[in-house]
């Protein structure tokens, strides 16, 4: 038997996810990533949202250097395996709240998928880039371009999970202003 939806329960557990997301998010960013940004004195793989070129790749795989590149091996990317299961699970909660589930229909089934879609373009990401790493220096063009697209694609899929999530919030908002 199904358990009922309860909005409480979303709630909670967007928060509970969101939390964990959040610090897991704030290590990377300010630790591992910055890292990486200050060994190469270039933007690291995953901070590029508009993606890049063969070029850029390897410029920034010959500026990491090896220790540069194991440090990406053995410390963001274990990081980044835990941080898109943890944005799924709070973005997806989180709009599940906000949607509030109380008529299901095509929206209430599809908008908690977005965050999953973009978790999934986040691992592809980090599969592209620990397989470059790993073929260093010998680079095939397919596989810059592939992962690469995985980055766009991540950033474009979390913009639109996040927007759906801003505009379910606003009009829950703007439901519960009419009804007072």
């Amino acid at each position: 038997m199904t358990q009922p939806f309860s909005p409480q329960q979303e709630g909670r557990r967007a928060l509970r996810f969101g939390l964990a997301a959040l610090a897991v998010y704030l290590i990377m960013t300010q630790i591992t990533l910055a890292h990486l940004h200050q060994i190469a004195g270039l933007v690291p793989f995953d901070l590029r949202p508009t993606g890049y070129g063969p070029v850029q790749a390897r410029n920034l795989l010959e500026a990491l250097g090896a220790d540069g590149q194991h440090y990406y091996l053995t410390r963001q990317l274990p990081l980044d395996l835990l941080y898109p299961t943890l944005f799924g699970l709070c973005l997806s909660a989180a709009i599940r709240w906000a949607l509030g589930w109380t008529a299901p229909s095509r929206i209430t089934r599809v908008a908690p998928i977005l965050p999953w879609l973009a978790a999934l373009a986040d691992y592809l990401e980090n599969l592209g880039i620990a397989s470059m790493i790993m073929l260093w220096p010998a680079l095939p063009d397919p596989l810059i371009h592939t992962s690469a697209a995985a980055s766009v694609s991540k950033a474009g899929l979390t913009t639109v999970a996040v927007l759906v999530f801003i505009t379910a919030l606003a009009a829950k908002g703007i439901g519960r202003l009419n009804r007072t």
